[in-house]
C-alpha cells in the first residue's frame, strides 16, 4: 500500500504548527517518509539491499515532486519524523508538516482534520512513492470531487495509493489492519451509502517484483540482481 510510509510519531516540530492561509479551496496531501538508510523501502531492500533502496526511494520522492510541484492546489508534505526546511520540498511550493499518531488511519485522520480546519473544501491524500501516478491522475482525482463526495485510487495489492473527500469521515481511518491486502475493500464497505468514484488500479513499489521489469529502475539495482532473482 502506497501510503503506508511511517512508523515513527514524532520529531523535530518547529514548523508543524505553523499557520498557513489556504490560496486554494484544494488541498493535496503528501505523506513521505524521511529518506534514511535502512528506514525506507524496507520490504524492497529484502531482495535489493538497504542502498539501493534507499536510493530507489529518492528517484520515487523526485517523481512525486514532479508531478505535484505545478498543480494548481496548495501542497503539503507531512513528514514521518522530522521537519526539513531545505531538502527536495521547495519551501515556497510546498508546505511542510509533520504527520501525528499512533498507525497510519490516526495520522491520515488528523492531517484530513487540520487540513478541513483550514477552510479548505477538497483535500486528497497520497503517499510520496508511486511511480505510476502522474499529474493528470491528481487533477482527475481533484475533478471527481467535483460531483462526487469521495474518490479512491486502488492499489494492486489490495490497499489504495490515493484517498480523497469533501469533509472528514473518520470512520474510514479506523479498525483497518494497514499494510494488508483487506484495507481497500473495508474502506469500500464504510463507503457504501457515499457517493464515491474508483479511480485505475495502479501498482505501487513495494518490492522487487514491483520494478524488475520497470527500465527506470535497472539503474539502481545491484549487479547481483537480474529479471530472473526470485
Amino acid at each position: 500500500m502506497a501510503l503506508l510510509t511511517s512508523n515513527n510519531t514524532g520529531g523535530d516540530n518547529e514548523m508543524a504548527f505553523d499557520f498557513h492561509f489556504p490560496t486554494s479551496k484544494k488541498a493535496l496531501i503528501i505523506f513521505t517518509r524521511n529518506p534514511e538508510l535502512g528506514k525506507v523501502k524496507t520490504r524492497l531492500a529484502k531482495s535489493v539491499g538497504d542502498e539501493s533502496a534507499l536510493n530507489i526511494y529518492k528517484f520515487l520522492l523526485k517523481h512525486t515532486v514532479a508531478i505535484t510541484e505545478k498543480l494548481n492546489v496548495d501542497k503539503y508534505v507531512f513528514y514521518s519524523e522530522n521537519i526539513h526546511r531545505e531538502d527536495i520540498w521547495n519551501s515556497d511550493i510546498f508546505r511542510k508538516k509533520l504527520q501525528t499518531g499512533k498507525d497510519l488511519g490516526e495520522r491520515m485522520n488528523n492531517a484530513f482534520s487540520e487540513i478541513f480546519g483550514m477552510g479548505y473544501e477538497k483535500a486528497i491524500i497520497i503517499g510520496s512513492d508511486m511511480f505510476d501516478l502522474e499529474k493528470k491522475d491528481l487533477e482527475t482525482a481533484f475533478d471527481v470531487l467535483q460531483t462526487n463526495h469521495f474518490v479512491i485510487g486502488p492499489a494492486t495489492d489490495g490497499g489504495y495509493y490515493l484517498l480523497g473527500m469533501k469533509e472528514l469521515n473518520s470512520e474510514i481511518f479506523q479498525n483497518k489492519n494497514w499494510g494488508t491486502s483487506t484495507v481497500l475493500k473495508e474502506t469500500l464497505k464504510d463507503l457504501k451509502d457515499e457517493k464515491y468514484v474508483l479511480l485505475e488500479e495502479r501498482n505501487d513499489v513495494d518490492y522487487y517484483e514491483d520494478i524488475k521489469e520497470v527500465d527506470a529502475f535497472q539503474k539502481f539495482l545491484p549487479p547481483y540482481l537480474d529479471k530472473n532473482f526470485l
